[in-house]
């Protein structure tokens, strides 16, 4: 073969490469695609999933349908995508939650990290440290102190075993040198109700579930997880006040199936991007105390590698035992 013919040939099937991505591009969605998160109705993960399903829906102009697989701490939903056929129609909604049952599950049907796509991170956000109204902590110093003279007395709630929230309460625990009593419940508003109605003392989840029974007075918020008062709750003071150096973040992000094609990725990828640039998509974000963090499928791919790394250290360090 000649240095022509053999430049020709390469040229040839460069373009055919180029002509069948750009098809696949040009074809994709043609259906509905499905929208999987693993938490209750009404939750951050569930709000949240709405809000971008809706956006994606416009610019994708097919379906994006919100479907509930719950339970687990998140790994229904997530072995469910991770089994799917990889075409970029079944995509997850992950939480945090997915880096924190890497790290506390003896084993999963899937490994948190190869048998995923990942698409793009879409929002970070602090967790609330809350009580009823009629607790009588007024704050969270009041609470550690009740907790350290009556050990194992102190209950909070969280959206399961193995969630963020369940860290986020034990890592307080564990800064603080005091023992308190988890209490899981499946997700949604079921904790939030749980602590209103006296049956547990503290609340560890999200402003989205936690703000509006803070603004009606139901709820008394003694604390932030971020370094800093969040924006939407400024009058609130950082975990960090009282225990210095106390930080937790959890995020949402999009993955599929691992083997999706490149091309369906980048798409699902850039339109993501697009719309965590909307003004009404930001701010219904931050209404929901998050703030939007997109990043590539590379980046978020590390990131959820760093994050098993974390959390298997925070087990370690409280000593939380592996959970089958």
């Amino acid at each position: 073969m000649t240095a022509i013919t053999r430049r020709t040939a390469l040229l040839a099937g460069a373009a055919s490469l180029s002509l069948s991505t750009a098809r696949a591009q040009g074809g994709f969605p043609s259906r509905p695609i499905q929208l999987i998160h693993g938490f209750g109705a009404g939750g951050n993960a569930d709000v949240v999933a709405r809000l971008v399903a809706q956006k994606l829906q416009e610019s994708l102009r097919q379906p994006v349908v919100v479907e509930i697989k719950s339970g687990a701490g998140g790994s229904i939903a997530s072995n469910f995508v991770a089994k799917a056929v990889p075409d970029g129609y079944s995509l997850v909604m992950l939480t945090g939650a997915h880096t924190v049952s890497a790290a506390l599950r003896k084993s999963l049907p899937y490994d948190a990290v190869k048998d995923f796509a990942f698409v793009s991170t879409v929002s970070s956000f602090p967790f609330v440290v809350a009580v009823r109204a009629e607790h009588p902590a007024r704050t969270l110093a009041d609470l550690l102190a009740m907790a350290r003279k009556e050990p194992g007395r102190i209950t909070f709630t969280s959206v399961g075993v193995g969630s963020t929230q369940h860290m986020a309460g034990e890592l307080l625990g564990s800064t603080a040198k005091v023992q308190l009593l988890h209490v899981p419940y499946r997700g949604g508003g079921a904790p939030v109700q749980a602590v209103i109605a006296g049956d547990v003392d503290v609340l560890s989840d999200t402003l989205t579930v936690a703000m509006p029974h803070i603004k009606s007075g139901r709820l008394r918020a003694l604390a932030v997880t971020s370094a800093q008062a969040w924006p939407t709750l400024p009058e609130v003071p950082p975990a960090s006040a009282v225990l210095p150096g106390f930080e937790v973040h959890s995020w949402l992000g999009l993955a599929a199936p691992a083997g999706t094609p490149a091309d369906v990725v980048q798409r699902l990828a850039a339109e993501a991007h697009k719309a965590l640039k909307e003004p009404d998509l930001l701010q219904a974000l931050a209404s929901a105390g998050s703030a939007a963090t997109p990043c590539s499928p590379e980046e978020m791919r590390a990131m959820v590698g760093a994050e098993i790394a974390r959390w298997r250290g925070v087990i370690q360090q409280v000593g939380i035992p592996l959970q089958a």
